[in-house]
């Protein structure tokens, strides 16, 4: 009796936290469309069914980041500091951020949306196959960034490098693209940063960088372990501004 309570003690706790977290988005929701707007509901049995389904949806996605996602993070990267190959550390770290932001989600509808405007635009071509040619360079070059911020930062965690200066020079390169890129995709090149940074890659991005900190004498996992991401958003916007020059020109 008291394993089945704790049972549903830890089933129940995500659950309670997710609905704390959703309550508010809910509220503005609902008092905006019933006082301010004074509307009905749209739909009201089908948004309900769509808010638990959220509701599971967010309670089960977290409580896989704590339970897989975050402990292998932090294993691999104890287990590559441990064996004390920079090769292979290096290498991991590259391919694990390419790996996971080619697999974003919110990646790929956004190059897929920025492919049809750019052939609504009339700036490639109209068929299936430009669009398509023009969405996979973008998730690409992106993914691409991505990979080399990780390395990045995973040497500047081995290093000690301060993090402000290179997210200084980081900018201050964007902002020295930026009147030499297309106008077109400069849009969408700001946007790339925050697009990259989602679902898949902020838990195994984020553990890694602690792991290693974790696992190096002399890191700090307060002040080394973090900043991994603040790279992996940076770095995209340069490639994509990069990747419009050589396609749009």
């Amino acid at each position: 009796m008291n394993n089945l309570l704790a049972s549903l003690q830890l089933m129940v706790r995500p659950l309670l936290g997710s609905l704390r977290d959703l309550t508010p988005m809910l509220v503005v929701i609902v008092v905006f469309q019933t006082l301010v707007l004074q509307q009905a509901i749209p739909n009201l049995a089908g948004m309900i069914g769509g808010f638990l389904c959220v509701l599971l949806g967010l309670t089960f996605f977290v409580q896989g980041l704590e339970s897989a996602l975050f402990p292998l993070g932090e294993i691999l990267a104890r287990a590559f500091a441990y064996k004390g190959s920079l090769f292979w550390l290096l290498l991991f770290s590259f391919l694990l951020g390419f790996g996971t932001t080619i697999a974003e989600p919110a990646l790929i509808a956004i190059a897929g949306k920025a492919a049809d405007i750019a052939s609504a635009a009339e700036l490639i071509g109209s068929d299936q196959m430009a669009r398509d040619s023009y969405a996979n360079g973008l998730r690409l070059s992106v993914a691409l960034s991505v990979g080399l911020a990780i390395l990045i930062g995973v040497i500047r965690i081995l290093r000690g490098w301060p993090l402000p200066w290179l997210i200084i020079a980081g900018y201050l390169l964007i902002e020295c693209m930026t009147p030499f890129a297309p106008k077109e995709i400069i849009g969408i090149a700001y946007d790339a940063g925050g697009v990259t940074t989602s679902t898949i890659t902020v838990p195994l991005v984020a553990a890694l960088g602690i792991g290693l900190a974790t696992a190096i004498e002399g890191r700090n996992p307060v002040l080394d372990g973090f900043g991994l991401i603040a790279l992996a958003s940076l770095l995209p916007m340069v490639s994509v501004m990069v990747y419009g020059m050589v396609v749009l020109g």
